[in-house]
């Protein structure tokens, strides 16, 4: 037994150091295995690139191979899988033996700028401190520099999950803010008005920031930049997936929600069971269910919450039903959203989701051959709502962020804003108001209503002119003659409330195009290249006056 471990150990420090001292050429064989494997396996995924793109960056990637350390090819191989956009798509910078360290700080992006929010014990003038630079660069430009090694769908993903890639001093180095990899980084702070450096020390390998959802709470090795004298409803019972409380004052029943999962104790479905029975049999106005620090799960729970919202008359109305979501609403949690937005009277509220509402989900994790490195490629189609109505994130009607100052004082803005909203008439989801008047042709109701809401602040939220130019285009693409006519006044009264915008007359002159009208279409053309010469809009146009002169 013992010449037996003696020779396994022989055999797995053999695989280590094997693994640990790749030659150049077996980094770029599995560089072609994972293009292979994406072109015949995944190519699903070719939806936010192109695979033009994506086999540049490969062979940038692998002529740069050569010259490259072992780390800068792990934050290679991250940027070409964040090529997809999708946050299921990605490479884990923890894997033995070519795990990465971490630097011993939480950051966390407020409406006022990012702070640290959490450090190790042995930081503690950094807890709370705004991050100004880092090795004496902008944090714009360390941001920007280090968006490309992020999985994110959208700005909100980045926002949540993205910017603590700052933590990597592995990355730091890949993306160049460092110039050599170095242990220690140097970050410049202010706090209390001073502005000061701070030398962190990155963590043994192996070792992590200690997390959860998305926070770093206090105990006798870590702070955090909240006073902890009290703790806000959200942050309360987080060993907790659900829980609820009755609010007698407000007479209203919150709910925080924080993965899609079951309890051992109390399943999802018997939880809200429980929930709306007290809701039936107490005296409560309206329901805050609380979904922003919830990141997924087995979305196919979604149901039993869905349903006994649906059944409950007393609450599923507008202006009873609040739910808050924000940037680390994700994945499962992004189709219980959308769920919640398809079927029900939902007034949501904070922050936009970190998912794409329509996404690839659900990733097999791919072994390459010679590093023994998985990666995490997407396979399952996610579709709540029709590809029409497909968008970056899930937005709020009533949007609302928080300061740092907020956060570290226990102020929750976002519940506030749910608890005291009381505005007659309001209309969550304004565009299907406006459908709705179109479609039963009052125009001229629709003429004032319009003009009404766009100048009416609690509709900011809603982006009119891009939400009345995809209604345009709907009835565009058709090609049927009585909806392009339909087109031009759709286009024409976006431009009687826009007479800048030039993607409505690009549109608009489409539809001219199509109804066979060219000189009208050409006028158009022109209009749209003086509003819009350097810009994406005004190139495309360009190209469509050159064909047409063909």
């Amino acid at each position: 037994m013992k010449k037996t471990l003696i020779i396994l150990s022989l055999f797995l420090s053999f695989q280590l150091w094997s693994q640990e001292t790749l030659t150049k050429a077996q980094w770029q064989e599995d560089l072609r295995f994972i293009q292979n494997t994406i072109h015949n396996e995944y190519s699903h995924l070719f939806v936010k690139t192109t695979k033009d793109i994506f086999d540049a960056e490969v062979e940038t990637l692998y002529k740069d191979i050569p010259n490259l350390q072992e780390h800068e090819i792990i934050v290679g191989v991250s940027r070409l899988l964040s090529l997809f956009k999708y946050g299921h798509t990605y490479i884990s910078f923890h894997q033995k033996p070519f795990e990465f360290s971490q630097l011993p700080f939480n950051l966390d992006h407020f409406n006022d700028g990012i702070y640290i929010q959490g450090a190790h014990k042995n930081y503690p003038e950094a807890v709370g401190a705004k991050v100004i630079a880092i090795e004496g660069k902008p944090i714009s430009e360390v941001l920007k520099a280090i968006e490309p090694t992020v999985e994110a769908e959208n700005s909100q993903f980045f926002k949540a999950y993205g910017i603590n890639n700052i933590r990597y001093p592995e990355i730091l180095h890949a993306q160049k803010i460092t110039k050599t990899l170095q242990n220690n980084v140097t970050l410049t702070l202010e706090k209390n008005g001073k502005t000061f450096s701070q030398s962190f020390t990155a963590l043994e390998k192996g070792k992590r920031v200690p997390t959860h959802r998305g926070y770093v709470h206090q105990n006798e090795n870590w702070l955090d930049a909240r006073d902890q004298s009290i703790t806000p409803l959200y942050l309360q019972k987080l060993d907790k997936i659900y829980f609820s409380e009755y609010l007698a004052k407000e007479k209203v029943m919150y709910v925080r929600h924080s993965r899609i999962r079951d309890e051992a104790e109390e399943s999802t479905k018997d939880f809200y069971a429980r929930v709306f029975n007290e809701i039936e049999t107490n005296d409560v106005e309206k329901l805050v269910i609380d979904l922003r620090l919830n990141g997924g799960g087995n979305n196919y729970l979604n149901k039993d919450v869905i349903k006994e919202i649906i059944k409950c008359e007393k609450i599923n109305k507008i202006g009873k039903l609040f739910v808050i979501i924000g940037k680390r609403t994700f994945s499962a949690c992004q189709n219980l959203v959308n769920e919640i937005d398809n079927y029900t009277n939902v007034i949501f509220v904070g922050e936009p989701t970190a998912e794409n509402i329509n996404f690839w989900g659900d990733n097999r994790p791919v072994t390459l051959p010679n590093s023994a490195i998985d990666i995490s490629l997407s396979y399952l189609w996610w579709q709540d709502k029709p590809a029409l109505e497909n968008a970056d994130w899930i937005a709020p009607s009533i949007p609302v962020t928080m300061s740092f100052n907020e956060y570290a004082s226990n102020q929750d803005p976002v519940l506030q804003a749910a608890l005291t909203f009381n505005k007659k008439d309001f209309k969550p989801k304004p565009m299907d108001y406006i459908t709705s008047l179109y479609l039963s042709g009052q125009t001229q109701k629709l003429a004032e209503e319009l003009s009404k809401m766009i100048q009416d602040p609690l509709y900011a939220f809603c982006d009119f002119e891009t939400e009345l130019n995809m209604l345009g285009n709907i009835l565009l693409q058709s090609g049927r003659t009585q909806q392009l006519q339909a087109s031009t006044q759709v286009f024409s009264m976006i431009l009687q409330l826009f007479p800048n915008s030039a993607i409505t007359y690009k549109n608009l002159s489409l539809a001219y195009l199509k109804l066979g009208n060219t000189q009208k279409a050409k006028e158009l053309l022109h209009k749209t290249i003086t509003l819009d010469a350097d810009g994406d809009i005004g190139k495309s146009v360009k190209k469509i006056l050159l064909d047409i002169k063909k």
